[in-house]
Formats: C-alpha cells, structure tokens, sequence
C-alpha cells in the first residue's frame, strides 16, 4: 500500500467512527502535511481518494468536508487480562547531559511512602504570597477559564437537573468525540469506542495500574519519577523498582532488559514526553524498541502523556500508544496541563483492558461530572484550542531559557539544569553539599517554594536535586526568589 493511499484509509476510518461528523473540516492540506509527516503532494492524492469514494467533497476557498457518515462505528471487545513483568539504576545530569554514577547494580523493589513529604511541600506552596516555584501546576492566568466557565453557565442555565445515566462511563460521548478527533488532527488514529473519561489523569493513572497489578506486586517507574506514579503504587499496596532515567533519552531501555530477565514485574509506567521532573522527549526509536520489549514480556505499559500538548518543536511528538500492535499500552492524558486545571477531565486509552478501567471508573468515582465534560467538548467545537496552545508554547519556550540562564547566573558553581524540550518545569543539579529539604526549608521561610529531589524517588539518590517551575511570568519578585536560591544554596555548598 503506497503512503498516500495508506492515509486515505485512515482518515476514512476516523470518519467511520465518527471522529468527524457529516459537514465537519478535516485538516488543510498543509497542515495535514506537517502532522503526517509527508508531502503535499501526497495529502493532495489521499484527498483525491477520498473524494473518489465519496467520504469528504472539496469546497472553494474552504477546504475539504465530510460529505456523509459512512456507517455506525463498529465496536471492538477490548478486555483482556493482565500482563506481567518491571526495572532501575541511576544518573545524574551534567549540564542536561546525565553521567552514569558508577557500574549498573541490580535494583530491588521497595515500598513507596513519599506522600507525607508531597502533602507537606503542596500545603506550603499555597502558602499566601509565596513564589510558587515548586508548583506541580501551571500558571491559571494562561488558561481561557472564562471562556469555558461561559460555556459552563449557559450548560447549567440550559439544564435544571442532569439524567445520572448520562453521566455513566465511558463519559460524555461529544467529549469523547472531540478528543478522539484532536489526536486524528495530530496524525494518531484513535477509536473513540477505547477512550474512558476520567477526573484528570490521576484517576487515569490509577485505574489503569488497578487494572493490571495486584497489591503485593512490582512496578517498574522512571528515576526520578513523578510522584503521581509513586502515589498510584503507594495507594494501592504495591512496590516500586526505579530505573535509571537519561536526561536526554528517558527510561534506560538495558537497564530495563536486565531487570525484566531476572525479576517478575506486572507493569511499567513512564512519562516518555517531556517527563516531570527532567523534561526530556524520548526519540522515536527508543518508543519503538520500549513497545516492542513489553510486547516481549507480555507487560503492560501505563503511558503517562499529559504534557503532550506543550512541545517546543514545530510538531507534536508520538506516543507509546502508536507503536504498540497487541493494545499493550494504557494511555493516559488530561486537559488539566493545557486548557483548564480546575475541571480535573481527563481521559485513558487502556488498549486491551478498557473494559476492567471502564469497571473500575464504575466502582470507584461512579461518574465524572457532566457539566465541565460539555464545557470542555463546546470550547474545543467552537474556539481555537490551536491557537492558545501555539501562545503558551511559545511563552513556556522562551520562559525555560530563561529559567536555566537565571539558575546559571545565581547558583554556585557545579550547578547543572536539564533541557526541557517541552512542559514547564525544570530539574536543577546542586553541588552534593546542598541538602534540597534544608534548602527547601530555608526558602520557605523566606516565602519561596522549591520542589526538592526526595519527592521524585523513594531513595535518597536526589537529596541536592530540586525542580523549578517556570510557567508564571517572570517578574522583579521572581528574580529576587531565583537569586536568593542560590545565595542559599551557596552558602551550603
């Protein structure tokens, strides 16, 4: 089959599904070029295809239009039961670039408690006045929450009472279109049938590691991690083996390999973009190689994807999900990083267990509330989702070289920072002297906030390493939080 006509069949089975509607624009030609990877002249004679089978019709000045809906959507029997297998090792980084900290050592799984210290350190950055750089969140001024609390009003206005049936999962079936057709925009054939709406990607995570683990179990995670992963394992009665993370590349596939051979893990989970806390985008080819060596062990993959939207690149980067072929990988992703943190929506792709998440959502929240699901679905219809992402990827871009000439500027010698390629936080290597709780404990006091590296493991291998967060807008406050920082962090060291 030739690329174009490759294309053609996909986007014909988006319409089939109906993640475009009869009358609805798909992509421009040139658009529909860059997501795709090809060339125009490729688009072109997809389109040519698809118009010869009556699918979309081209219009003057306008573009290319779904011309009829070809047929209900056929469902798929996505259940299937759960897999086995997991890893670790470690590094750290050297101006973005990690170095390995000795010979690779087998690494054993430990129980997770970390959660006392992340209560602690969230309670203190909602601390009044504080500078909110050890916020997990983004700025919500970047965020169009009028516009979607309007579409929320007229919602509540429009309805008296809400039929609870409605609500029941999978979730708001125009939400679920809407997102289903965002990632065929973006070149990744998704069936709507598999999407689960969820409340943020926390409970996605969660329900996919309820899923296909058991208390008691082995759970491979990225070192550092986020210690959203940690927290899912910690919850539900599990161990955790870290494995050593490059700054540059993610998760170290060998080390990973090594561990699989010689212990039984049930699940991996990783961020493989723009990963929090080290911000890096794993290339393709190790996506492709991590696929295919849980495809190996029969392991299920839990695909923490909730940056997606914030790259620095001119396109958006693929996803496990893509190269997974046995619906191995369980995706999952939210809004909450992108367009709005106070409605919590998210959503999980779990291949073949969507029917033990679909259950799962049942007996654990019952619904996810209807009105922000229908806010969301009106704003993505109606207003440029595009063009506020391109505003806040370019602000976070320019924000993170910002960020990383400051901490070069103010901090003492054998500083080290990563290279974020995408997201908005920004993981920052101190001399091994600077103990980050003490610095933490010292900031606060001084009313900033920091994120210190024992969150991100359950080990003490990050105790000079904090993270940063560079998503609000620099200003004299900011400045003055980043130069006492590091007049702290100097006198430690």
């Amino acid at each position: 089959m030739t690329r174009y006509e490759q294309l053609a069949d996909d986007i014909e089975a988006a319409v089939r599904r109906g993640v475009f509607g009869p009358g609805e624009r798909i992509l421009s030609v040139r658009r529909a070029s860059q997501q795709h990877g090809v060339s125009i002249k490729t688009v072109l004679r997809a389109y040519a295809v698809l118009e010869s089978r009556s699918v979309i019709e081209s219009r003057p000045q306008s573009g290319y239009f779904v011309r009829a809906r070809l047929g209900a959507p056929q469902g798929r029997d996505l259940a299937g039961a759960p897999g086995a297998p997991g890893s670790q090792g470690k590094e750290s980084v050297s101006q973005g670039k990690p170095r390995r900290a000795g010979a690779p050592r087998q690494p054993m799984p430990a129980n997770v408690d970390v959660s006392r210290l992340v209560l602690s350190t969230l309670r203190s950055i909602g601390a009044q006045d504080a500078v909110p750089l050890g916020s997990p969140y983004p700025d919500p001024a970047l965020f169009p929450w009028r516009r979607i609390n309007q579409y929320a009003n007229a919602i509540a206005r429009r309805h008296t009472g809400w039929n609870l049936i409605d609500d029941l999962p999978p979730g708001n079936p125009e939400l679920i279109r809407q997102i289903a057709r965002r990632y065929a925009e973006n070149g990744v054939s998704v069936d709507p049938e598999e999407i689960v709406i969820t409340v943020g990607a926390t409970e996605a995570i969660n329900l996919s590691l309820q899923a296909v683990a058991r208390p008691g179990d082995t759970v491979a995670v990225e070192s550092p991690t986020y210690y959203a992963m940690l927290h899912a394992i910690e919850r539900l009665g599990m161990r955790a083996i870290e494995v050593s993370t490059h700054a540059d590349t993610g998760i170290d596939l060998d080390a990973l390999e090594r561990v699989l051979a010689h212990q039984k893990v049930a699940a991996c989970m990783v961020m493989p973009n723009f990963q929090n806390p080290l911000g890096f985008r794993m290339p393709d080819a190790n996506k492709a190689r991590l696929v295919a060596l849980a495809e190996a062990h029969d392991l299920p993959v839990i695909e923490n994807d909730v940056y997606q939207e914030l790259y620095f690149g001119q396109t958006r980067p693929s996803t496990l999900k893509q190269f997974d072929t046995r619906a191995l990988v369980l995706h999952c992703a939210s809004f909450s990083k992108s367009l709005s943190a106070s409605y919590r929506i998210g959503w999980a792709l779990p291949g073949r267990y969507r029917a033990q998440v679909e259950k799962l959502k049942f007996l654990n929240t019952l619904t996810t509330p209807s009105v922000p699901q229908v806010a969301l679905a009106d704003y993505l219809r109606h207003d440029g989702y595009d063009r506020h992402l391109r505003r806040v990827r370019r602000f976070y871009r320019q924000q993170a070289r910002l960020m990383r000439a400051m901490v070069e500027r103010f901090f003492p010698a054998g500083t080290r920072t990563s290279e974020p390629q995408g997201g908005y936080v920004l993981w920052v290597e101190l001399p091994p002297r600077v103990d980050s709780m003490r610095l933490y404990q010292a900031a606060l006091a001084q009313g900033i906030t920091i994120g210190p590296g024992y969150m991100f493991s359950m080990r003490n291998e990050y105790h000079h390493y904090i993270r940063l967060n560079y998503s609000y807008p620099w200003n004299a406050q900011t400045e003055a939080a980043l130069k006492t920082l590091g007049e702290m962090a100097a006198k430690m060291a």
